[in-house]
């Protein structure tokens, strides 16, 4: 079954479907029928929406929508946003009686957003979202004083109450930014442990000053953490070219180390893509052969 969550076709319309994938960070092909020429299902800059296990309006159904979704689920498989043309004749290899051929344009559409755990809902950690609520993340905030999360949250912050929150360590996603900003030094370290134990953690940052990071370093060190497991701690963290000790200070200091961490895992942009002799070439199979008739 094409759609594997619910029976038949979703209700949404493919931009409705669109808005709700970006908020959810779930990546989508959206597919665009570019160029059509004879008898077709449907005409050209019709449009419809795949996922892994959804799909969303359609472009005509029968064995080329069987295709073009097989097709568009493969290019989720790579796990990267791409684009790709294709050109699919509509005759006996499709099953289809239509006899036309259409050119589909499919933009695969995989969100790269940073995940990142902030641990406090103090005066910087409520800063901090405020910041991140516009940067390509998603948030996990965690604190066990339910009261000091805010009543409406940004579309890309989960907040967890958690009794104690070192637990929440526990489920971190792989490749994690780790914000240590919680009211409790013992607290900090507990997360700190048992973040360096479990490895999940791309970037590991706690707020305070040099004495606190020594004397991190010094317990961890007693706990028999090796020399490079301790150098995965930032304390304290922020840039230190963005000074200040205001809460919105330090949080813009923070948000512009996590900008750094995703900014330097993304790929040098190089020539990528469709080139336009490739996508003429495809789109040209959809013009109409132009025959001259002479009427004398």
């Amino acid at each position: 079954m094409l759609n594997k969550h619910t029976q038949g076709f979703h209700p949404q319309t493919w931009s409705q479907a669109i808005a709700q994938l970006e908020t959810q960070s779930v990546p989508y092909v959206l597919v665009t029928i570019l160029g059509t020429a004879g008898s077709t299902p449907r005409e050209q800059g019709t449009k419809m929406v795949v996922t892994a296990e959804d799909i969303f309006d359609t472009v005509g159904g029968g064995h080329l929508e069987f295709r073009i979704v097989e097709q568009a689920r493969a290019q989720l498989i790579e796990g990267q946003s791409a684009q790709d043309l294709q050109h699919f004749p509509l005759g006996a290899s499709l099953g289809q009686c239509c006899g036309g051929s259409v050119s589909v344009l499919f933009e695969c559409f995989v969100p790269e957003r940073l995940p990142v755990d902030v641990y406090g809902a103090g005066h910087v950690g409520q800063a901090l979202i405020s910041l991140l609520a516009g940067l390509p993340v998603r948030v996990r905030w965690i604190d066990a004083r339910a009261e000091l999360f805010p009543p409406t949250l940004p579309a890309n912050v989960q907040t967890i109450v958690e009794p104690q929150p070192e637990d929440a360590v526990a489920d971190a996603q792989p490749g994690t930014a780790t914000v240590v900003l919680t009211h409790n030094h013992q607290l900090d370290f507990a997360i700190v442990e048992k973040a360096l134990r479990q490895g999940a953690s791309a970037f590991l940052g706690v707020i305070g000053s040099d004495t606190k990071a020594k004397r991190f370093r010094m317990r961890l060190a007693h706990k028999g953490f090796t020399d490079e497991q301790i150098a995965n701690l930032t304390c304290p963290i922020g840039l230190s070219e963005v000074p200040g000790k205001r809460p919105m200070e330090v949080a813009i200091s923070i948000a512009g180390q996590l900008i750094q961490q995703y900014q330097n895992e993304l790929p040098n942009a190089q020539r990528e893509g469709l080139q336009w002799r490739e996508l003429r070439g495809v789109l040209q199979a959809d013009e109409p052969t132009l025959v001259e008739v002479n009427h004398d």
